[in-house]
């Protein structure tokens, strides 16, 4: 008798966790994915399968049948099946590839669409959900710069990877290549579809400040000193974060309206340190996404200057405004991180590493002005305390948004 996985079930211990399209395709590594669909099931997730020609000449259609309670769907189109690719993508709440080739990743990094596994993929991607991948292959198949490109695209579109291991392949060599072990396959899964259950309660969420937007250094009650700062690299990262499941204040010098979350607004420097320094104790991570004037007006007129009074020339005094960024390094506790910005116009990386140790911070995101200023997209290099480098490169900022969170929390 099959168990009824149904949410409505009076058998369900626990609700519908959420539905999982799993993808097979022509690799050794199948029979590893059938523990993958047991554990999925037993969690109470509804499962369906849909694999390929090749991937049936490993693995039975009927262990899959029986392993999830549903047909199976196979990448051949019969006429009545046609729209399959549609309806599967529009059920899913999240797709698994597991284990996917390199065929099949340069398939989807290409936008090819020759059978349903990778209809599905280009059906679904443009639906915005989520997509996880496994890759599993020779190790110099792994290592084929082609194969590389293709899966930092990937990354880059928004696709989790889930890496794989070292280990004895099907060819008898000991490498990279061999898929990620189920329970890792199966953790991302759920970190994807319930964040909250890595984050934990709601009153134990980590707490993340953010600070956004060029500040504004006033000369006259008219006029101030700012930059070409938008914000928005700030603000796709609250967003990101609320839906990861944190606990999010934002400080920004720009008007933002219907967020979930805190927002306060300030103009200055000094009016942005305050506020920091006001919820930084409660905090454990401080990203520093707000371009920070260097200099203020020493004496700001009281009232607005004309170029009656001061002729053809003015000279106005400009004295250091706070390091926000190195202030809170000096008094961080041992749990709280502080990331920080920052923009160059050359020798971004160099510029970025200095930064990093004179502020004491725990990783310096490195922009160009020249991609991050005025436009909707960024490229950013990620370094660590450490000296690591991890490049994103140029996507949208959402998407670098999602990549920078999840690389640095």
């Amino acid at each position: 008798m099959k168990k009824d996985f149904d949410k409505n079930s009076k058998n369900n211990q626990i609700p519908l966790q959420g539905r999982v399209l799993v993808g097979l395709t022509g690799s050794i590594a199948c029979y590893k994915t059938c523990e993958l669909l047991r554990m999925l099931t037993k969690a109470n997730y509804e499962v369906k399968v849909v694999i390929s020609s090749s991937a049936l000449e490993f693995i039975g259609a009927k262990t899959l049948e029986t392993l999830t309670n549903n047909p199976i769907y196979a990448d051949t189109f019969a006429p009545k099946q046609d729209t399959e690719h549609i309806s599967l993508a529009e059920w899913a709440d999240i797709f698994v590839i597991a284990p996917i080739t390199a065929n099949t990743i340069s398939k989807f990094a290409a936008g090819i669409a020759d059978n349903l596994i990778t209809s599905i993929f280009n059906a679904y991607l443009g639906g915005k959900k989520p997509v996880i991948i496994a890759p599993a292959m020779n190790t110099g198949m792994l290592n084929n710069p082609f194969v590389q490109k293709n899966i930092k695209n990937l990354e880059n579109e928004g696709v989790k990877i889930v890496e794989s291991r070292t280990a004895q392949l099907a060819c008898g060599d000991i490498g990279n290549g061999a898929m990620a072990h189920v329970q890792k396959i199966f953790d991302k899964i759920t970190e994807t579809l319930h964040p909250e259950r890595i984050l934990g309660t709601s009153t134990q969420k980590k707490k993340i400040l953010l600070t956004t937007g060029g500040t504004k250094e006033p000369i006259d009650p008219v006029r101030f000193i700012s930059n070409a700062s938008s914000g928005r690299m700030g603000l796709c990262l609250a967003d990101c974060a609320h839906t990861m499941g944190y606990s999010v204040q934002l400080i920004s010098t720009v008007e933002i309206k219907n967020r979930p979350y805190e927002v306060t607004i300030v103009n200055s420097a000094v009016e942005m340190e305050k506020e920091v320094q006001k919820r930084f104790p409660d905090c454990d991570y401080l990203i520093m996404a707000a371009a920070v004037s260097d200099y203020r007006v020493k004496n700001p007129s009281p009232d607005k200057i004309s170029k009656e009074q001061t002729g053809e020339t003015i000279n106005i005094e400009l004295v250091q405004n706070p390091d926000i960024l190195k202030n809170m390094g000096k008094i961080k506790r041992e749990n709280q991180k502080t990331i920080g910005f920052s923009l160059s116009t050359k020798d971004t990386v160099e510029t970025a590493k200095a930064k990093l140790a004179a502020k004491n911070a725990d990783f310096i995101i490195a922009n160009e002005a020249k991609t991050a200023l005025n436009t909707d997209e960024n490229e950013v290099w990620i370094i660590d305390n450490l000296g690591n480098t991890h490049h994103i490169e140029k996507n949208t900022k959402e998407n670098v948004a999602k990549a920078i969170l999840e690389r640095v929390l």
